[in-house]
């Protein structure tokens, strides 16, 4: 993440930048008004060192027009309004900073020698104060972007925990479901279930109280065993599950409850609707080059119509391409790839990070 430097940092170096200017534009103003003497191998250095000072009062003066153009714009005076005031401080920041100068010498000098000197510096102010207000703009469209950029975290903040609070309530349900039909069948079974229960709960709510929703991969895949192995006890031999995981993906970070429904999907589709055997393949992989990380998640369940699943208003599968969206932008997808008697396959690739924002 890059981040723009604060306000105090940017001004400090406006300063330097408008010194700099000054001492460069001095020393040029300096020789070029010895350009005879130096063109012959010699230099007034008397002469260059009152030219060079010459330009103090005007560097100091014109400072003024900073907070001048802080006050114009708090006020909100419209145009012509503020060009009138910057004529007016113009040719006030003219006469002041040219006194001293003028009075260096006899008075007996042409008509012209007091004005081109003065419209310059008129010229001088104006173009430093079209820079300060240049600066201040620049600036409130910088601090613009950023509250900008902070309520478009906000939204996505809360849109964040609206779709987690969608999920966790569906997880929770189901679950629930399951051990409440395991309880009428085998309560010895469905004690133990309620142990992996609070376990699996307690995943969720650790997640939820730290404010943070990233887990590892090796996290999530021990979640999704409990998950499983409550399954197990319900469906029995109707669910074998085949696992295809990569050993040095488990500290990848992920947000919580990323694979879980995926699972949850073909349990639901795949194997409760059905009397029949299936498998449900579980697989993990890192890129070792570009750190992405792909889950896929098939069953060999009875599929869907491309058609009829485009239309289906399931919660699950969408709230996790929404977070995924969110979290990573484009750099995260989910695919989903099913036809009529071909199973159900969903694939979820997650890069290293989330996606940065800049400021």
């Amino acid at each position: 993440m890059t981040t723009s430097p604060s306000k105090p940092a940017r001004l400090s170096l406006m300063w330097r930048i408008y010194i700099a200017s000054w001492v460069v534009y001095g020393l040029f103003l300096s020789f070029a008004d010895q350009l005879d003497l130096v063109a012959a191998g010699r230099l007034d250095t008397g002469r260059w060192l009152l030219t060079f000072a010459s330009l103090f009062p005007s560097a100091i003066l014109l400072t003024l027009a900073w907070p001048l153009t802080g006050f114009l714009g708090r006020r909100g005076y419209r145009l012509p309004t503020v060009i009138g005031i910057h004529v007016a401080a113009a040719f006030t920041f003219s006469v002041v900073s040219q006194t001293p100068f003028w009075m260096s010498f006899h008075a007996n000098r042409p008509v012209s020698w007091y004005v081109w000197p003065l419209l310059y510096h008129v010229m001088t102010y104006l173009l430093g104060a079209g820079i300060f207000h240049l600066i201040r703009a620049a600036e409130a469209a910088h601090r613009q972007a950023l509250a900008m950029k902070e309520a478009q975290n906000l939204v996505i903040a809360s849109e964040l925990s609206a779709l987690r609070n969608k999920l966790n309530p569906h997880f929770l349900f189901n679950t629930l479901h399951s051990i409440i039909a395991l309880t009428q069948r085998n309560p010895a079974a469905a004690e133990t279930a309620l142990f992996q229960f609070s376990d699996m709960l307690r995943y969720v709510l650790d997640t939820e109280r730290s404010g943070s929703d990233r887990v590892t991969l090796a996290a999530e895949l021990d979640f999704v065993r409990d998950y499983l192995e409550l399954e197990q006890l319900r469906l029995g031999e109707r669910l074998h599950v085949e696992w295809d995981l990569d050993d040095d993906a488990g500290d990848h970070a992920l947000p919580a409850l990323s694979l879980q429904p995926l699972v949850e999907n073909s349990i639901k589709h795949a194997f409760n609707p059905h009397s029949r055997p299936g498998i449900l393949q579980i697989r993990t992989r890192r890129d070792p080059d570009t750190g992405v990380l792909s889950m896929t998640v098939r069953d060999t369940g009875p599929g869907a119509d491309p058609a009829a699943l485009a239309a289906a208003t399931g919660l699950g599968l969408r709230t996790i391409e929404r977070r995924l969206q969110l979290d990573y932008g484009s750099r995260a997808a989910l695919r989903v790839k099913s036809a009529p008697g071909e199973g159900f396959c969903v694939s979820v690739t997650i890069p290293a990070a989330p996606e940065e924002s800049y400021a």
